[in-house]
């Protein structure tokens, strides 16, 4: 086969890292810095909400959200960035990627900030009105996953593509550190200004009143830094890919990338037949798509479903954790500012020492060991790690062997960064063709979120003690946590094999990944 490529996107290809890619990187990463901020920021607030909502006087623990209303909470949102990455992911192949991508921004300002302004000071009210804004501040998250991953892979080079996109994903665990720091910053404020006794002490008055700012003041943050990006993405071009192979529209593109690249770019002769090949048309649903694509998107969807389980149900163990090692003491022996400066004390420095570092592994090595190498050395490790937590679970538990348990907790989430969790983001945005790429991302992204649900939940209820009287209150007894994790392994397991239907988009240009170069012999 003759390849055949279009030159404005050869020179892409071709293009020297500049000053333009890392604009790239922190305009689409600021999408995801904010998404990581909004999803997770959720569960430093989770226990001061009942304790301010669900406060009984009569009880010998401060107030909890009831299952459902907790579930709720924490659920919402995933459920509307499972709709926001289908519809989005459509949309930006439909519409183009920047007139989509300024959208999603907007949507996720205005729902972080609506979040925060819940109706009433009833429980029913504030929390029907927390959930309706975290779902669509969800929607606007799930447009982001697509369209900043196919953005950053069709603006980069063939070099360093899998870095940059990679990049853009690594804020993610930015985003989920500065959760922290806020919440630390936030709640050390009010404990200064409106020092309070422990539950243990005084029920009514160890949660002040002003308390209710906290969580409103973490909840809204995360429209700061998408804010301050929303000039700049609105001043970046079209991708050329979409502009020349979608829109059809050659000279913009070539125009648009003379801008960006800082370089005189011509029109080649040959460029306008190469986007006249008929065979070039094919849709989602044909059967020519099915042929060429079909095994590859089951790869991506598979192993992005079957790593978000494992992923997601990690918030399952960190209270065990946290309370195992002392970072988070009893609940009623501290008021509730301190409980929200424990609980991000906690998730900072799991964030810092395992997640962060992971995803910056995966941004230094992916172009030289591949996406393939990392994602099967990833769930493997994970496997390892989850049965050697699981087998010997009564070990790790005892007070004594606490460092070896939480040594063993972040390697587990390390290989997950490292591994999986970034390439299942990275390789959807490289392997289907400029018209169909933003759609496949969405579909890969927004099956992760099904798994997602099915960890976060699922596991929530399979972890409760088999023993009927230890369940925490309103749960089913389940399987208990050393079964849950048996299965968790298990189920890495299997996200490997599946690993082997993904192909290796390393060192190729989209257009050869993609078949969109074959012209005839």
């Amino acid at each position: 086969m003759a390849e055949e490529q279009l030159g404005v996107l050869k020179a892409l290809d071709v293009a020297k890292t500049q000053l333009y890619h890392f604009t790239a990187i922190v305009i689409a990463g600021m999408g995801f810095f904010t998404d990581a901020y909004d999803l997770f920021c959720v569960s430093l607030v989770t226990k001061l909400l009942g304790r301010i909502y669900y406060f009984n006087p009569l009880s010998e623990k401060p107030g909890s959200l009831p299952p459902h209303v907790a579930a709720a909470v924490n659920g919402v949102a995933l459920c509307g960035t499972l709709a926001g990455q289908l519809f989005f992911g459509w949309l930006g192949d439909k519409l183009g990627r920047k007139k989509v991508y300024g959208v999603t921004l907007i949507m996720m300002i205005l729902c972080s900030v609506a979040s925060g302004l819940s109706f009433g000071n009833k429980a029913k009210g504030v929390m029907t009105t927390l959930c309706f804004f975290r779902f669509w501040l969800g929607f606007g998250i799930g447009g982001d996953y697509p369209l900043s991953a196919t953005i950053m892979s069709e603006y980069a080079n063939k070099k360093t593509r899998g870095a940059f996109i990679a990049a853009v994903f690594a804020m993610q665990g930015i985003g989920i550190l500065a959760g922290g720091f806020v919440g630390l910053a936030v709640s050390s404020i009010f404990d200064k200004k409106f020092p309070s006794p422990t539950y243990a002490v005084n029920r009514a008055l160890s949660t002040p009143p002003q308390a209710d700012y906290i969580w409103r003041i973490i909840v809204m943050f995360g429209a700061l830094p998408a804010a301050l990006t929303y000039y700049w993405r609105m001043k970046m071009p079209e991708t050329a890919r979409y502009t020349a192979l979608v829109a059809k529209n050659l000279k913009q593109a070539t125009q648009d990338m003379s801008k960006v690249l800082q370089v005189e770019l011509e029109m080649e002769e040959r460029d306008e037949d190469i986007l006249k090949d008929p065979r070039l048309n094919y849709g989602l649903f044909s059967k020519e798509f099915l042929k060429r694509h079909g095994l590859p998107l089951l790869g991506c969807t598979s192993t992005w479903f079957l790593l978000d389980i494992a992923f997601y149900s990690q918030n399952l163990f960190q209270k065990d954790i946290f309370s195992a090692i002392g970072w988070i003491p009893k609940a009623s022996t501290m008021n509730a500012v301190h409980e929200v400066f424990k609980i991000a004390r906690a998730q900072t420095l799991i964030a810092l020492c395992s997640t962060v570092p992971g995803y910056w592994f995966t941004v230094a090595f992916i172009d030289i060991m591949g996406r393939f190498a990392i994602q099967l050395m990833g769930f493997f490790m994970m496997t390892v790690f989850m049965f050697a937590i699981a087998f010997p679970y009564d070990h790790w538990i005892k007070p004594d062997n606490r460092i070896g348990f939480v040594a063993m907790y972040s390697l587990t989430f390390f290989f997950a960064n490292f591994g999986p969790n970034a390439t299942t983001f990275i390789v959807p945005a490289e392997i289907f063709p400029a018209r169909l790429r933003s759609t496949c991302h969405g579909i890969s992204a927004a099956t992760g979120k099904a798994g997602a649900i099915v960890g976060a939940f699922g596991f929530l209820y399979a972890a409760q003690p088999q023993d009927k009287t230890k369940t925490d209150a309103g749960y089913p007894p389940g399987i208990g946590v050393k079964n849950s994790l048996i299965m968790l392994g298990v189920i890495n397991f299997v996200g490997m094999l599946f690993t082997f239907l993904v192909p290796e988009p390393k060192g190729k240009s989209l257009e050869e990944l993609s078949g969109e170069t074959e012209a005839e012999k």
